[in-house]
């Protein structure tokens, strides 16, 4: 008998999303019993079994799913020839997806950014916020939920690497420096990210703009980031920023997760 919660802590370290199937109801002749568990990974690896067969094939490519568009489903399976299964059984399952947690990635542990990822605690969200200044973070009060990383200034690698890329990746850049806001943007623009924000004023994502296309041949330029950022609650101190930047990460999130979820 597989130990599936010291299965799902393995992959929960890994950062690996999974999914979960369980068998919710067996009805008539089945290959299974209620409570029979599968984990799928984005490989098709999987461990345990459900039954074997088609069935089993099919709630494989339904975890795929699941795991893609982060989403609970059920699914109900008559095992008759269409299946190419004679128990003439009923199989119900659902599926949830694991791991798939959103990640904020806060470049630039300024006033703002720091503001930010504290306030972050007790969401959904992994926090983490990069800087380049040679022991910065032990001259600032963060709260023990965010990650710390100290890049290398010239060493674009070392941003790069810093930051897990993908449909769970949020990016906000607001260094103290106008340059080093360029790069990463650019290099940001290159990787796959569901949020990227940069802070400045309307004149900045111009500017932006205008250097994407002609001097890095970004023919979208500022078409995917967002400038300036934070919803438009009013006030301007650090606090005041941090709060509608935060407001507008957690209204992406659950905005962009499927209504079904919350059925």
């Amino acid at each position: 008998m597989l130990n599936w919660i010291d299965l799902l802590k393995h992959y929960k370290d890994k950062r690996e999303a999974v999914a979960l199937i369980t068998v919710t109801q067996c009805l008539g002749s089945t290959p299974c019993v209620v409570g029979s568990r599968m984990i799928v990974t984005k490989n098709r690896d999987i461990h345990g079994t459900i039954g074997g067969g088609k069935l089993e094939f099919n709630a494989i490519d339904e975890a795929i799913i699941a795991i893609n568009e982060n989403r609970i489903m059920t699914s109900s399976y008559t095992l008759g020839p269409e299946f190419e299964q004679c128990c003439g059984g009923k199989v119900e399952l659902i599926i949830e997806p694991m791991n798939q947690y959103p990640k904020l990635f806060v470049f630039g542990a300024g006033h703002i950014g720091v503001e930010i990822c504290n306030m972050m605690e007790n969401t959904p969200f992994e926090v983490h916020l990069i800087d380049s200044r040679a022991n910065w973070f032990s001259k600032i009060p963060l709260k023990a939920h965010v990650h710390k990383h100290e890049a290398k200034l010239n060493d674009f690698k070392t941003f790069k690497d810093a930051v897990q890329w993908g449909s769970q990746c949020y990016v906000l850049v607001l260094t103290l420096d106008h340059k080093l806001d360029f790069d990463i943007i650019a290099m940001a623009l290159k990787q796959d990210t569901e949020f990227l924000g940069l802070i400045g004023s309307k004149t900045k994502r111009v500017r932006f703009n205008n250097m994407l296309i002609k001097d890095m041949q970004i023919i979208e330029g500022m078409g995917h980031v967002v400038c300036p950022i934070g919803l438009e609650l009013g006030g301007n101190s650090p606090k005041e920023i941090a709060i509608s930047v935060v407001a507008q990460l957690i209204q992406i999130h659950y905005k962009g997760l499927p209504e079904k979820r919350f059925a």
